[in-house]
């Protein structure tokens, strides 16, 4: 029986994709036969008729299962890019999104001068706390996240970048390992969870079976952990100091109010196709609260 071509794997897992569901159903052939080869993607390009062994069809047939089965590439591939960064990722966190790097870009662009304090609430694979220790390497860097898996994995990802002794980590519920504003930030950064229980039960397969749910929803209307950082922010923040938020994007009337309750200034920011994704929040005075 005449082998298989890259060709023609890579036509039968597109299609086999396209029957399970599965958005960009070529880019994920082409990167999982990459993958199980060895080699990067476009190199597949270079030699489409070459044929593949049983067993490199062996190693490849349980990654396409997997993908069928809607686990997301990135955890099957086991890394995702961030911020010019490769970061390890798993079922210990929830996978780093594009719109997340937005936030990395509106920080750089919105703060005059660069943070001496930087503090990632919620740091799950670690990725706003290095990419920000990556930007500001004078900076000190602290992330909190209440998992330990997700602590441990943001660890390994310090490691393998060499950034690891440029950030602290904690072990607790959003500002409650950091005592009570004994240390006072230039930047606070966090995307929690700020999903609905509605919107949650909607979501694409690859979320609602394989993400961590802790790390996406929050409550009835997705504003739980909104309102408990809110809440402590103030007074962990240097006067000046800027809050910048991942949200959700029917969330800023809301905010607004948890802003104002904080004394904070606070001021939506669209992602680049327009939805009111961001929320940042300024420390402009002293208040009894903070």
């Amino acid at each position: 029986m005449a082998l298989l071509t890259i060709r023609e794997i890579k036509e039968r897992t597109e299609a086999f994709f396209l029957s399970k569901g599965v958005a960009n159903a070529r880019l994920d052939a082409d990167t999982l036969i990459a993958y199980s080869l060895g080699i990067k993607r476009l190199e597949l390009y270079l030699d489409l008729d070459r044929p593949l062994t049983e067993t490199q069809l062996v190693a490849l047939r349980p990654l396409v299962k997997r993908r069928a089965d809607r686990e997301p590439l990135q955890y099957i591939v086991g890394t995702v890019d961030f911020c010019d960064m490769e970061l390890k990722v798993d079922r210990r966190a929830l996978i780093p999104r594009y719109e997340t790097e937005e936030l990395v870009e509106l920080v750089n662009e919105t703060l005059s001068e660069e943070p001496n304090t930087v503090l990632d609430l919620g740091t799950g694979s670690g990725a706003l706390a290095l990419a920000l220790a990556k930007k500001y390497p004078k900076a000190s860097v602290d992330a909190v996240d209440v998992s330990v898996e997700a602590l441990s994995l943001a660890k390994e990802n310090a490691v393998a970048l060499e950034l690891d002794a440029r950030v602290r980590y904690h072990e607790g519920s959003w500002f409650s390992p950091l005592g009570l504003g004994e240390q006072r930030y230039d930047l606070i950064v966090s995307n929690p969870p700020y999903l609905t229980e509605e919107e949650m039960a909607t979501a694409e397969p690859e979320v609602v079976a394989h993400e961590p749910h802790s790390a996406l929803v929050s409550g009835a209307d997705g504003l739980d952990d909104l309102r408990l950082i809110f809440e402590d922010a103030a007074s962990h923040m240097k006067l000046g100091g800027l809050l910048a938020l991942e949200t959700g994007i029917a969330q800023t009337e809301a905010l607004d109010a948890l802003a104002a309750a904080a004394g904070l200034q606070g001021e939506c920011m669209k992602d680049l196709s327009g939805r009111p994704r961001f929320y940042f929040a300024r420390k402009v005075r002293e208040s009894l609260l903070a």
